[in-house]
């Protein structure tokens, strides 16, 4: 039972942090998950049932301030979906791309903490499609939303402004997340300890409240631009230390 209140400390912790730069917190909650015994597919099931609850209400009220423009949020979706599903049926290596992502999540951490004034990337409007997509069957494939990933592109090329950025990468964290659950279920079937799972869920739905109610009325955009560096940073040293 101790296990219990400590993993759903954590996963409170993690949704409160991690929604308030627009993610789910699922790379995290991966992580957490790892220390106690249950199977891999179940693990990426529940991280992404918990990504559905965080960035779902934050995708509501992100929209209700007027943060989404889905005239430019909508190609990077559009192929994101079916290939986020794609990725979720799919079963590869993990070492070897697990060291290349973490290495480039940390280049780019770096990019946005040290950059300042000039943009580092330029994403053509028709790229946005092509990187939506790329982004969607790798998250897919692990079984995270993508937001660590499309985040720091969108900050570097300087998409749009910081809770602009934090909006897009939760809705596309959402499509994503409900794309790889149903690959996943429909590839291995769904065997999930349904109490533990709820009380999870109301854990990281409390604590996404907390943070994205905290970006909207609260933090500046150059506080969300560290932030969302830091977090990707982590992550990307954790990945390091576990693959190398």
């Amino acid at each position: 039972m101790s296990d219990m209140y400590l993993l759903i400390l954590l996963f409170f912790v993690i949704a409160t942090v991690y929604s308030s730069v627009g993610f789910g917190g699922g790379s995290s909650y991966l992580a957490v998950l790892s220390l106690f015994p249950m199977a891999f597919e179940d693990m990426r099931m529940t991280a992404l049932i918990c990504n559905i609850v965080v960035v779902g209400t934050s995708v509501f009220l992100f929209n209700k301030h007027h943060y989404l423009d889905w005239k430019k949020t909508l190609p990077l979706i559009t192929l994101s979906i079916p290939l986020a599903f794609l990725g979720g049926r799919l079963l590869i290596s993990e070492r070897l791309f697990f060291i290349l992502l973490a290495t480039s999540l940390m280049l780019a951490a770096a990019a946005m903490l040290l950059n300042r004034k000039t943009s580092v990337l330029k994403i053509p409007q028709y790229g946005n499609a092509a990187i939506g997509g790329s982004i969607g069957l790798m998250s897919g494939v692990v079984g995270i939303g993508g937001g660590i990933f499309l985040s720091p592109l969108l900050h570097l090329s300087r998409w749009d402004k910081p809770k602009a950025i934090a909006a897009t990468s939760a809705i596309f964290i959402l499509v994503n997340s409900v794309a790889g659950l149903l690959g996943q279920w429909m590839t291995y079937g769904i065997n999930l300890n349904t109490n533990k799972v709820l009380v999870l869920m109301l854990a990281v739905f409390i604590g996404g409240q907390i943070g994205v109610r905290w970006t909207i009325h609260q933090l500046d955009p150059i506080t969300i631009r560290r932030i969302t560096a830091i977090v990707v940073l982590i992550v990307s040293l954790r990945l390091l230390f576990k693959y190398l």
